[in-house]
C-alpha cells in the first residue's frame, strides 16, 4: 500500500482545492430589503428575529405585539393579559415570544408565549406592579426588569425555563438594575446603578444569572449599558456619559470579548450604539441614535468592517432611509425599522434585510463531484495493494 501513497497526496490535495473553489465568498452577499407591513395602521417596528426568520415587534391600528412566518412572511398580532396593548421584545428559536402587556387592571407585565406565538403567560412582578421581559434564550428563560414590593425599586430579573419563576438579580451596589438579554448558557448582560450615584455600568452574569460582574467603561467615559449578549459570552452595548436631564450623551458603541472581557470601542462615530450581536461575532446598531438634529442611520460590524446599511443599493433603490437595525440572526438577516417613501401615513415602518449569497455554478458541482469520484477510485485501487 505504500506505492499508492505519493499518488493519494497528491489527488488529495488536488481535491481540497477543488472543494475550497467550490465554497461561496459570503462576504462578497448582496442584500435584499422587504417591508414586513402594518397591522392596519400608520407605523411598525421590529424589535427581534430568531434564526428561522420569524420576527416580532409592534405596530397601530391594532395597538398589539406581532409575530411573522418564517423570513418575515405574514404578520398576526399576539394576544394581550387581559389589557388594550402588548409588546414584542425577542423571540427564540422555538418561536416564544417575550414582551410586556397591559393587564386587565392597567398594570404593565412580563409575558411569555408558547411556540411561534401561541398564547400568553403572566410572568408576574418581584413584588411590585410592573414589570418588563426584554430577552429569552433557548430553554425559555427570561430577563428583564421589574419593580419590587412597595414600587420601592427597580431591579433586573431573570426566570427559569419557560418563564417559570422569578429571581431579583440584584444590582451593583446601587437601586436600579435591568436585564436586556439573556445567551443559552443563562448568562445575562443589563445596566445597573452604582452605588448611590446616578452612575450606571454595564455588568454581566456567570450561567442562570449567578453574580453580576461590572463590565466597567469605555475610556474618558462615566456610563455603560449591556445590549446584547450571544453564545460565546461577547456583550455589545454603549458607553457615555448618563444625567437625568439629558438622559445618555456622547454615547459610543463597544464590543467585549468572549465572557465579557476586554471592553473596546466598534470603531464607530461619536453617538452610536450596538444593540444586538449574533453567534459569528456581527454586529448591529444606530449612528446618531442620541443627536435630535442629525439623520440616523443602522450599521453593520463584521469582520473589523462597518458598513452604513442605510447606503446599501438595495436600501436606497427601495425608497428607505434613516434606518434603525436592531436585531441579526445567525443568518446574517438583520431588523429594524425605517423611513419608507411614499408609505401612508408617513410613520416607521418595519423590515427585513437579508443577504443573497451566491449559488455556486453548476460547473463548480461538476468540479467537486469529479473530484470526489477522483479520490474514490484511489482508496479503491489502494485497497487491492497486498
Amino acid at each position: 500500500m505504500s506505492n499508492n501513497l505519493p499518488k493519494l497526496k497528491r489527488i488529495t490535495i488536488l481535491f481540497t482545492g477543488i472543494l475550497a473553489a467550490s465554497i461561496p465568498a459570503v462576504a462578497s452577499a448582496e442584500w435584499s430589503i422587504v417591508g414586513l407591513g402594518t397591522l392596519g395602521g400608520t407605523y411598525s417596528v421590529a424589535q427581534a428575529i430568531n434564526d428561522s426568520g420569524q420576527v416580532v415587534g409592534n405596530g397601530n391600528g391594532v395597538d398589539r405585539a406581532f409575530i411573522t412566518g418564517a423570513n418575515g412572511i405574514g404578520m398576526s398580532y399576539l394576544d394581550t393579559l387581559g389589557g388594550s396593548r402588548s409588546y414584542a421584545s425577542d423571540i427564540n428559536n422555538a418561536g416564544q415570544v417575550v414582551g410586556y402587556s397591559s393587564t386587565g387592571s392597567g398594570d404593565l407585565h412580563a409575558f411569555i408565549t408558547g411556540p411561534n406565538g401561541v398564547g400568553m403567560s403572566d410572568l408576574g412582578t418581584l413584588g411590585g406592579d410592573y414589570s418588563i421581559a426584554y430577552g429569552v434564550n433557548k430553554w425559555g428563560q427570561v430577563v428583564g426588569v421589574s419593580s419590587t414590593a412597595g414600587n420601592a425599586a427597580y431591579h433586573a430579573f431573570i426566570t427559569g425555563p419557560n418563564g417559570v419563576g422569578m429571581t431579583d438579580l440584584g444590582t451593583l451596589s446601587g437601586d436600579y438594575s435591568a436585564a436586556f438579554s439573556i445567551n443559552d448558557s443563562g448568562q445575562v448582560t443589563g445596566v445597573a446603578s452604582i452605588s448611590d450615584t446616578t452612575i450606571q455600568h454595564a455588568f454581566i452574569t456567570g450561567e442562570n444569572g449567578t453574580g453580576m460582574i461590572d463590565l466597567t467603561t469605555l475610556g474618558g467615559t462615566t456610563d455603560s449599558i449591556g445590549r446584547a449578549i450571544n453564545n460565546s459570552g461577547q456583550v455589545v452595548g454603549f458607553s457615555g456619559f448618563y444625567n437625568d436631564f439629558d438622559g445618555y450623551q456622547f454615547v459610543q458603541a463597544f464590543i467585549t470579548g468572549a465572557g465579557g472581557t476586554g471592553m473596546a470601542g466598534l470603531g464607530t462615530p461619536i453617538d452610536s450604539r450596538a444593540d444586538a450581536i449574533n453567534d459569528i461575532g456581527q454586529v448591529v446598531g444606530g449612528i446618531n441614535s442620541y443627536c435630535d438634529n442629525c439623520i440616523r442611520s443602522a450599521f453593520l460590524y463584521s469582520e473589523g468592517t462597518i458598513t452604513d446599511l442605510s447606503l446599501l443599493a438595495p436600501v436606497v433603490e427601495a425608497g428607505w432611509s434613516e434606518l434603525s437595525a436592531v436585531g441579526i440572526n445567525n443568518h446574517g438577516q438583520i431588523i429594524g425599522w425605517g423611513h419608507l417613501e411614499g408609505a401612508p401615513g408617513g410613520g416607521s415602518r418595519a423590515f427585513l434585510l437579508s443577504p443573497i449569497v451566491a449559488v455556486p455554478e453548476p460547473a463548480t458541482y461538476a468540479m467537486l463531484l469529479v473530484g470526489l469520484g477522483l479520490m474514490g477510485f484511489v482508496l479503491r485501487r489502494g485497497q487491492q495493494v497486498v
